[in-house]
């Protein structure tokens, strides 16, 4: 079976199980795995000198480490391809964190603050309605990228090698891939590693965006925005879909108690925004993923052919 038909399978199972409790709470997830292994990193490497040799040199063994499980995956057949690809997609966990905000927004904006606190790592506690929403649905589209377009592009060219390559170094980079003192040089070659891993998975998505939303004719006010982003990736999705649903995304928000001055994206469009708006990006992941599938069963085809 080709990886192409094993993604196409995949991604129909994480979108109708996605990450069951009565199997994770049994078993420990690959990512939590990951994780507890750039914590040893961090706790062992993280120190002086040669701060930035030692980060190196963590992530070469994290990804040589990570290719070699998922070569010795593939030799376990296509059964064990298409559930290794399936346990690191993260469609449907997506929309249920996401769905999940609209929701305890509905009640309150209270159970909202508490709600997307589960997914963001800025200040809630103050947050207005409209500050809430716009969480929400930047989280939504910077994980669209993060969790589904680009794991299933890596899986795609070099199948579950690819996928636990690029979920190592991603999970790496959101531990300890940050400009601060303990992590800047610490942290380097784990951001800039998912920066290249990013860079064409992240347009891609902005791409399956704006075409759905039928905003390929505002690309140019889409890259203006994408390019005020911290992230060089993270702003495409984010600005593709603040178009498509017509709202401003971004904008100053609070870090740690410290004001950020951060740019608006899109923002001549709707500030005042709730539930629904949120509710509308959930329907663009869903139809980004089923054009996505689509795609990847197509070229399935093709490449049989």
């Amino acid at each position: 079976m080709s990886w192409a038909f094993a993604l196409v399978l995949a991604m129909i199972i994480d979108a109708i199980l996605g990450e069951p409790r009565w199997l994770w709470s049994r078993l420990t997830h690959p990512a939590i795995l990951m994780g507890r292994a750039v914590g040893v990193f961090d706790q062992q490497l993280n120190a002086p000198p040669a701060r930035r040799v030692k980060g190196v040199l963590a992530i070469v063994v994290l990804a040589v480490g990570a290719v070699l499980v998922g070569a010795a995956i593939t030799k376990l057949g296509p059964i064990a391809e298409i559930l290794c690809a399936a346990v690191l997609l993260a469609q449907r966990s997506l929309v249920q964190h996401v769905q999940a905000v609209a929701n305890a927004l509905r009640l309150s904006t209270g159970d909202g603050r508490t709600a997307v606190a589960m997914i963001v790592s800025r200040d809630c506690r103050a947050m207005t309605e409209a500050q809430i929403a716009r969480s929400a649905i930047e989280s939504a589209s910077e994980n669209l990228s993060d969790g589904i377009v680009a794991p299933a592009f890596w899986f795609l060219l070099a199948g579950p090698a690819g996928i636990l390559f690029y979920k190592a170094i991603n999970t790496a980079d959101s531990m300890i891939g940050y400009r601060t003192p303990q992590y800047e040089k610490f942290g380097w070659a784990a951001a800039r590693c998912d920066d290249l891993l990013n860079l064409i998975p992240a347009r891609l998505t902005g791409a399956l965006i704006a075409l759905l939303g039928g905003r390929l004719n505002v690309w140019n006010a889409i890259r203006r925005d994408a390019a005020q982003h911290r992230s060089p990736n993270a702003g495409w999705p984010e600005a593709a879909m603040a178009q498509v649903l017509g709202v401003a995304l971004a904008g100053p928000r609070s870090y740690d108690g410290k004001m950020q001055p951060l740019a608006w994206v899109n923002g001549e469009a709707r500030r005042e925004i709730g539930p629904d708006e949120i509710d509308a990006a959930i329907g663009v992941l869903w139809r980004v993923w089923a054009l996505l599938l689509a795609l990847v069963a197509m070229y399935g085809v093709l490449t049989a052919i």
